[in-house]
């Protein structure tokens, strides 16, 4: 019986982490999560640099302790294709263009019918040493427009 329960926690930590899977930003599609990429910023646009005084006519202060949120859009991609990256407060400094970054457990957001990539509180954006690819900005994925259909059966 000691000889069982030692054995357990080997196997416990051996199927703990798995190694990432990085994808290409050509395969990325509509409602998808968990992508890990490596991709070179190209653009890097602030969006939103003001916190949420404006919004109910309250003082951001009392509100949020954390201070405004900022929002940018960034071009990223690596040599399959590119898409619109939404940065997100302590993102934004990291996004600058000519900065090669993994973004691990990323997402697809669709934003007015075309994708943006996001990662929230549950991924990492990591900045890594620079990358030998030329980012395809022929095939931005952030310019296909979707639209849900229902079918009716």
């Amino acid at each position: 019986m000691a000889t069982a329960a030692a054995a357990a926690p080997s196997t416990a930590a051996t199927s703990e982490k798995k190694k990432p899977v990085f994808v290409k930003a050509e395969s990325l599609k509509p409602g998808t999560h968990g992508h890990n990429l490596t991709v070179k910023v190209v653009d890097s646009k602030t969006v939103k640099a003001t916190g949420g005084a404006s919004r109910g006519g309250r003082s951001s202060a009392s509100l949020n302790t954390r201070g405004p949120a900022r929002l940018a859009e960034c071009l990223v991609g690596d040599e399959t294709g590119s898409i619109l990256f939404t940065a997100r407060n302590e993102q934004v400094d990291m996004m600058t263009p000519g900065a090669t970054v993994i973004l691990r457990n990323a997402k697809i957001d669709m934003f007015k019918g075309s994708m943006r990539l996001a990662v929230d509180k549950w991924g990492r954006v990591e900045v890594t040493e620079p990358a030998d690819f030329d980012v395809n900005q022929e095939n931005n994925l952030s310019l296909v427009e979707y639209e849900l259909v229902n079918v009716e059966e």
